[in-house]
């Protein structure tokens, strides 16, 4: 019971700190101001461990490299812990560390798409309950990108946009996919 609620600490505050440095990701690829409650609250949380990581992981193509590569290694090392306790990562060889890093991968990509379906969810409401509100501006410029090809194949059906449902499927279907590799991976793991 006590290594339960150990994991289910060290799952919300990994979990936490992935998120925020997603939505830290997310935000600088999209262009989206941090001068609002929003941005700041993410700049506070992350930005001791980014800001000293950026001097050796540069940023590529305008992405910043160092929250993404945080945001794996807080997965990274939730799942060989998680794994730890449960007995599955026995020893330290190249085989699990190998499983570990691809469980993170997956943890990550389910994170982010949580994230997008979460964003999408927000600029929705916003958009039918306050279009004006500080923070509808933030989720907009977030999920414009990602509803932008979706727009230009769904037209508006009396007046209501269709393409966050169109969006939200695809992410739906991601994520079965994401959870179907996660099943095929841990059985890797029990085989070493």
């Amino acid at each position: 019971m006590l290594a339960q609620i150990v994991l289910f600490v060290l799952d919300t505050v990994c979990g936490f700190l992935t998120l925020a440095l997603l939505v830290r990701f997310a935000m600088q690829w999209a262009r989206t101001p941090f001068r609002n409650p929003l941005g700041q609250f993410i700049v506070a949380v992350t930005d001791w461990m980014v800001r000293p990581l950026r001097r050796m992981v540069p940023g590529l193509f305008g992405l910043d490299m160092a929250s993404l590569l945080l945001a794996w290694l807080w997965q990274v090392a939730y799942q060989g812990i998680a794994l730890g306790f449960s007995g599955v990562l026995l020893a330290v060889s190249p085989a699990p560390t190998l499983v570990v890093a691809l469980l993170a991968l997956l943890e990550v990509a389910k994170i982010s798409l949580y994230l997008v379906m979460g964003a999408v969810l927000v600029s929705a409401v916003f958009s039918w309950v306050n279009p004006h509100a500080p923070l509808a501006d933030v989720f907009n410029t977030l999920t414009r990108p990602l509803l932008r090809p979706f727009r230009r194949v769904i037209p508006p059906v009396g007046g209501v946009d269709l393409s966050p449902l169109a969006l939200l499927l695809v992410l739906q279907i991601a994520l079965f996919v994401v959870a179907s590799l996660r099943n095929g991976v841990l059985p890797m793991m029990l085989v070493q």
